[in-house]
């Protein structure tokens, strides 16, 4: 009896989405497949996977690489604060805090499994959300840290050559590693995150300084110019 009255009674409906809301739900749901199966397959597997037919998902996204665009914009461009801008270029703060609040909240937001393995799969299978992403941090991190640290140094403003380019890939790419180990491999890592992005600032700026010959001394979370009276 109570398997016919259950069966009797009527199933919840299910809440319809709006078309921007599903769009926005398709989006989800294909990263977090992408994430976790790469990107191997094609649009009938991958609507199978998202629990929608292929026709459906093709009114949305006409081809896979619209679909792996707007993932990117979402996982990747969305993430990124428009205050960062400001941050990197207000010379009012010295470099060494700019670039020490910077890493630190960039890290927050793309320190996550989803975000680090769509990067991985894209790179080794060739989809552009790498090359994308890689101009992205070389104009509007690196290049900008290379302006700003010759700024501080006293050095004639010009554009970022490739060997200064070369060392900032050094420190984001040291940091960067860092959430590899700790989010991709599983490794056992020094778990305070911010002390590791100021011993790689701390090695970055001494570093460079010597490259260039500017004399630019790191001290504790300050970096000061020749003749600040804190060259000894």
């Amino acid at each position: 009896m109570s398997t016919v009255a259950s069966a009797a009674l009527p199933r919840p409906k299910q809440r319809r989405l709006s078309p921007e809301d599903r769009r926005s739900d398709f989006i989800r749901k294909a990263a977090e497949f992408f994430s976790e199966e790469g990107f191997d397959g094609g649009t009938r597997e991958l609507a199978r996977k998202l629990g929608v037919t292929q026709p459906l998902l093709y009114r949305y996204f006409p081809s896979k690489e619209d679909l792996i665009r707007e993932v990117y914009r979402t996982v990747y461009l969305d993430r990124w604060n428009p205050e960062w801008d400001a941050l990197l270029t207000d010379r009012s703060q010295p470099i060494r805090e700019r670039l020490q609040h910077f890493y630190e909240a960039y890290t927050d937001a793309i320190f996550t499994r989803e975000w680090m393995r769509i990067y991985l799969f894209s790179g080794l299978k060739g989809v552009e959300i790498n090359r994308w992403y890689v101009g992205i941090v070389e104009d509007r991190i690196l290049k900008r840290i290379v302006v700003e640290y010759r700024h501080e140094a006293g050095l004639p403003e010009q554009e970022p050559e490739p060997a200064e380019l070369e060392l900032g890939w050094v420190l984001h790419g040291g940091i960067f590693y860092y959430g590899v180990r700790k989010h991709i491999y599983g490794s056992n890592v020094l778990e305070d995150k911010d002390r590791v992005i100021s011993n790689a600032l701390d090695v970055f700026l001494e570093g460079i300084s010597r490259v260039f010959g500017t004399g630019v001394k790191v001290r504790s979370t300050l970096v000061r110019r020749p003749g600040s009276g804190d060259e000894g």
